[in-house]
């Protein structure tokens, strides 16, 4: 079913919505959230979860045109919300964030409080994406946004995994020397 189609769905608040949203997205779904929380129960929990959400979303927004980028944000941001809520509940250790790896090239010392800022950043993070070439900006994404492994990623891509490696450091560095440019502290 079209995209728009499942949008009317859940503008008419028909639960036939949420089936064929599951049947479309799902296994997206399923895999953003099983590669953040790594833990099965835990991505069915966010991707119910992540149907809910949208089930209150929809209305007054209608993704009609980004359905899939609309769920897939949805559960990207639930999945790390419980892997927050489970770690700082049970003090695990073992949850790592790919943050990390960026945080060093998306700000040293900064503290970005305010959501206008953590929205700008974002927009420049956008900008400078749209500059790259095709195969890098794939690779980034796959990484920093969908959070796959670099082994998931060179046999998506048919790359090898030193290829990912190289591609993913030479971005950073150009991302960093990006900011720097637009006035982020890096």
């Amino acid at each position: 079913m079209e995209d728009s189609k499942i949008v009317d769905l859940f503008l008419e608040r028909n639960e036939k919505a949420i089936k064929e949203s599951e049947k479309k997205y799902g296994k997206l779904i399923r895999q953003i959230a099983l590669s953040i929380t790594e833990d099965h129960q835990l991505s069915e929990e966010c991707e119910n979860d992540t149907y809910l959400s949208a089930w209150n979303l929809i209305p007054p927004n209608e993704p009609r045109d980004y359905l899939s980028a609309f769920l897939s944000k949805i559960v990207r941001n639930i999945s790390l919300d419980k892997c927050r809520a489970r770690r700082s509940a049970k003090r695990m250790a073992d949850t790592v964030s790919l943050d990390d790896e960026l945080a060093a090239c998306l700000h040293g010392d900064m503290n970005v409080p305010d959501e206008v800022d953590s929205r700008l950043l974002g927009d420049a993070i956008s900008k400078f994406l749209k500059d790259q070439p095709k195969e890098q900006r794939i690779i980034f994404v796959r990484r920093y946004w969908y959070q796959d492994s670099v082994t998931e990623i060179s046999m998506r891509m048919n790359i090898s995994e030193s290829k990912v490696k190289v591609t993913l450091h030479r971005t950073r560095e150009k991302l960093k020397k990006y900011l720097k440019k637009e006035g982020y502290t890096v």
